[in-house]
């Protein structure tokens, strides 16, 4: 038989592959929804609010379930929270084929596939992973795991556009639900709970009302988690409206086709390299530049002329720029409390990051309805960019005291 430090040794394949899938198709569909807004309001006569209010709900309910599924994942086991996702969201968006009411819109564009989302997001997977390699490693998966959401997001993004003209919105979303169903049979590869993993730690055991306490009363998880938020606003934004968006400055939808596979391109290669640069530079800083930079980025976009290099060019930029904030963000989480609890204090996070892409979704309706342009969410993103580079800036990299101590016994 082999010892327990040889199978320490043996990197997890089987745990790091199918997690990747997973994020793959987690993050795929869900990337692609911008595409339907337009079919789906034609086709029944509603306004952009109406769809842009779903979506919006979507990400309120990823956000919400986030840290609850995190809990669940640690505590039971990251393969049934896992099951329980793909199910949900193949009802999804099973259901948004055949929603014709706002109402039934909102519940399964939103809440069903919001859950599903939360079931199988960033943060269950990840902290899988961070139980399974050793801390030395963590940046380094996490940045695959990111780069596979990443991947999803420029497969889905072309094979949605191509199978709506070829299929129409309805199969599509049909055939992509039945593809969800891969989820539930992986998720055997991520069984157990945050106890079983090769890399847990004992020191690490706290109470979930224990684990809470100790993270909200940490100045630099307070500083992160209010950071994330402009995450989420601008990703979502982008996701649901940039379509949408390119129709309306007047150039053929296929750009923002091509646009949306490029950032999902060139984020696996942001995603990666933030592997790798978070896991030898400072986290902080390293996120305060990612939030600079994208600032950056979007005030270029708007002041330059909007043609089809300017959006190509945009997407490139923004997608190296897309999840590479995700690695590093766990990452802190990880250093500062550990991996008994980084589903749930991870999913605390992300709720953060829901919180702005729920903003993000219906400020971009809402305002669009109300001003006729996406100029002033554009440029209120500018701003939060901006406001994020400064919260990150004196975030401590360092474990809580209880940890630090428990190293130096």
């Amino acid at each position: 038989m082999s010892s327990p430090d040889s199978q320490k040794s043996q990197f997890p394949w089987p745990i790091i592959i199918s997690g990747c899938i997973i994020a793959l198709m987690a993050f795929g569909p869900r990337s692609a929804m911008g595409f339907f807004q337009i079919p789906i309001i034609e086709t029944h006569g509603w306004d952009r609010t109406t769809f842009g209010l779903a979506i919006a709900i979507q990400n309120i309910c990823w956000g919400i379930g986030q840290p609850i599924f995190g809990a669940i994942s640690d505590k039971y086991g990251t393969g049934r929270v896992l099951v329980l996702g793909g199910i949900f969201y193949a009802l999804g968006l099973y259901g948004m084929s055949v929603a014709d009411t706002p109402f039934m819109l909102h519940f399964t564009a939103g809440i069903l596939v919001g859950l599903g989302t939360a079931a199988g997001s960033f943060a269950i997977i990840m902290s899988a992973f961070a139980r399974n390699v050793p801390s030395e490693k963590r940046m380094f998966v996490f940045g695959i795991g990111t780069a596979a959401g990443s991947a999803g997001m420029a497969l889905f993004s072309p094979l949605t556009v191509a199978m709506i003209g070829a299929l129409g919105w309805q199969e599509t979303l049909v055939w992509i639900a039945m593809s969800m169903m891969v989820v539930p049979i992986l998720a055997y590869f991520l069984r157990g709970s945050a106890e079983s993993g090769a890399y847990s730690r004992p020191e690490d055991d706290q109470t979930v009302a224990e684990a809470l306490k100790e993270a909200f009363n940490h100045k630099s998880f307070n500083l992160l988690t209010a950071g994330f938020f402009v995450c989420g606003f601008h990703v979502a934004f982008i996701t649901a409206h940039f379509p949408a968006y390119i129709s309306d400055i007047g150039l053929d939808p296929k750009w923002a086709g091509a646009a949306l596979m490029l950032i999902g391109g060139f984020n696996i290669i942001g995603s990666l390299a933030s592997g790798i640069i978070g896991q030898r530079y400072p986290k902080p800083a390293f996120l305060s530049l990612i939030y600079v930079l994208r600032s950056f980025v979007i005030v270029a976009f708007l002041l330059l002329p909007q043609t089809p290099a300017s959006v190509l060019i945009f997407a490139c930029a923004m997608g190296l720029l897309w999840l590479s904030t995700v690695p590093p963000t766990n990452a802190l989480v990880a250093v500062m409390f550990g991996t008994r609890h980084l589903g749930l204090l991870g999913g605390v996070v992300f709720f953060s990051h829901q919180v702005g892409s729920f903003l993000g979704v219906w400020l971009g309706g809402y305002l669009y309805d109300i001003y006729g342009t996406f100029d002033v969410v554009w440029w209120l993103g500018v701003v939060l960019g901006l406001v994020a580079a400064i919260l990150h800036w004196p975030i401590k990299e360092a474990p809580v005291d209880r940890l630090a101590t428990a190293s130096i016994q």
